[in-house]
């Protein structure tokens, strides 16, 4: 009786294993069809002079912000796009998938924060990449012709709270 139940979970283990990797197989072939690729997320604003209630939780959308989606082919430039964040503080970047004849490899894509508006929220932090800039890893949707990347939240903060540079200790 035990060993039909080992041989049983075992038959299981490997229909779920071979599921799994027809899942993967599937939504690689998805990522293909797609002719372009969208990347969103959002923008906030964190005041460092807050308690540590609100600089964690009381953070606020930061609206008409600028992030920028940077793609690469051999160590250059092939595509860069922008958008600027509605009042929710967030954006959707869509990029061709094909530039100039050559198709764009997402993995070589980077997003990051270009401009703040205004001056009461405008120093860029490094929270979830948005200063120096974040690579596309993995698609969070994958759904009949639409392949969507999702990053963030990237932060800026206010001007009281901007650490000196080097140059200026």
């Amino acid at each position: 009786m035990k060993m039909e139940n080992v041989t049983m979970r075992s038959v299981m283990a490997m229909i779920m294993i071979m599921g799994c990797s027809f899942l993967i197989k599937v939504t690689i072939a998805k990522m293909d069809e797609s002719k372009v690729i969208h990347v969103g997320g959002k923008v906030m604003c964190q005041d460092c002079t807050q308690d540590w209630n609100n600089w964690v939780k009381g953070s606020r959308p930061v609206k008409g912000s600028t992030v920028s989606v940077t793609c690469f082919e051999q160590n250059r430039v092939a595509c860069y796009k922008s958008d600027t964040t509605d009042d929710d503080g967030e954006f959707n970047i869509v990029v061709e998938k094909t530039v100039f004849g050559k198709k764009l490899n997402p993995r070589n894509c980077v997003v990051r924060l270009v401009s703040s508006p205004g001056t009461s929220c405008n120093i860029a932090t490094n929270f979830a990449g948005g200063k120096t800039g974040v690579k596309l890893r993995q698609p969070c949707v994958v759904y009949r012709d639409i392949t969507k990347y999702m990053v963030g939240p990237f932060y800026y903060t206010t001007p009281a709270c901007a650490a000196p540079d080097d140059a200026t200790k």
